[in-house]
């Protein structure tokens, strides 16, 4: 095989992975078989490539710019099909938008451009292969992440994110005394943080701290002794904050029980003038459309890839992310394959080819 017949990667092959990927279900976990789907895409395309120790599926190349994007999705079944909408093409199935779309495009650009990829593993949950990657690799010259921002769409910020564990135990006795259990206390706590960092309706979500219990078990113990309470709770952190402060901020209101604090996610805003970005506009505009800048409320990848490399990056993806996690969650196929055209035109644009 040649290196032109390498990476000639038609659109129908394009597809053909993605609804594949998509057919296999990968929830966080159980990304297994889908990187080895995922691994046997860049065989077949004369790359090299591996899984490693974490299950990240690792096909390096140019590293002018590194793409990458998640393997997992959310759990949940949707049953996958093509479905013709008014003359379009449309995938459904979980991972269609988060993130097995932009994944796919994305092998399918690698190979097309020869740049490096890579597809991780648990970002619906722990991140935990993008941490193993930062930690692994040197950082590369840039980096796009993959996750839906619609074929026009250059995301450059993301909020952080700090998730903690509230504990507290109370003496159990008759609910007609006036005493607060363990019950009360975490629902007190919680509301003085939740006052704490209230800010106007006119700012903008991306500017404010949001809290977010997501999880609250509480009752008496079993032995009948005392009453126990234990509640999930999350903030997301805008660049303008640092985990350090939220936290400092929501344990000053602590006067029962305890918090344990996992390892937070910093907030991330990238410039739009960058090498990269430019990039990602002349490409969009190539397609015959408008670039669109974006920042999310939410916490991706490309937060934990900003605070281990100093290079410039952005997240694009095909989908729309209102869909992400939903029931009907879909695809246009029309727009994945525009979001590949992208994509290989950044990745070109990067290496020092043409525009």
């Amino acid at each position: 095989m040649t290196d032109t017949d390498a990476a000639n990667v038609s659109l129908k092959d394009a597809r053909e992975l993605l609804i594949d990927l998509v057919s296999i279900p990968s929830p966080s976990g159980e990304e297994e078989a889908a990187a080895e789907r995922l691994a046997d895409f860049f065989e077949s395309h004369d790359r090299e490539v591996w899984i490693d120790d974490v299950g990240n599926v690792r096909a390096p190349g140019d590293d002018s710019v590194l793409l990458t994007s998640h393997i997992d999705t959310v759990p949940g079944e949707i049953p996958v099909r093509v479905e013709d909408e008014d003359g379009e093409e449309i995938l459904w199935g979980r991972g269609s938008v988060d993130a097995t779309g932009p994944l796919a495009a994305m092998a399918a650009a690698a190979v097309r451009s020869g740049v490096s990829f890579v597809g991780v593993v648990g970002e619906e949950t722990n991140s935990r292969g993008a941490r193993h990657l930062v930690e692994d690799r040197e950082a590369p010259e840039a980096v796009v992440n993959g996750e839906p921002s619609g074929v026009t769409g250059i995301t450059l910020g993301y909020r952080g994110f700090l998730a903690g564990t509230y504990v507290a135990t109370s003496e159990s006795g008759h609910t007609s005394r006036p005493d607060a259990n363990a019950i009360q206390h975490a629902m007190r706590w919680w509301t003085t943080v939740e006052d704490a960092f209230e800010t106007d309706d006119y700012e903008p979500v991306f500017e404010q701290v949001t809290t977010k219990p997501v999880d609250v078990v509480g009752g008496t113990s079993e032995d009948g002794l005392s009453v126990e309470t234990t509640m999930d709770v999350q903030l997301r952190i805008p660049p303008s904050l640092d985990a350090e402060s939220v936290r400092e901020t929501a344990e000053a209101h602590l006067e029962v029980g305890t918090v344990s604090w996992d390892e937070p996610i910093p907030p991330v805003m990238e410039s739009p003038r960058t090498e990269i970005a430019r990039a990602f506009r002349v490409a969009i505009r190539a397609e015959d459309e408008e670039p669109r800048l974006l920042r999310k409320t939410g916490t991706s990848d490309m937060n934990l890839y900003a605070g281990a490399w100093d290079c410039p990056m952005v997240t694009y993806g095909p989908g729309d992310s209102d869909l992400d996690h939903a029931p009907d969650e879909r695809l246009s196929l029309s727009a994945f394959d525009r979001s590949v055209a992208v994509l290989e035109r950044v990745a070109t644009t990067l290496v020092g080819g043409d525009e």
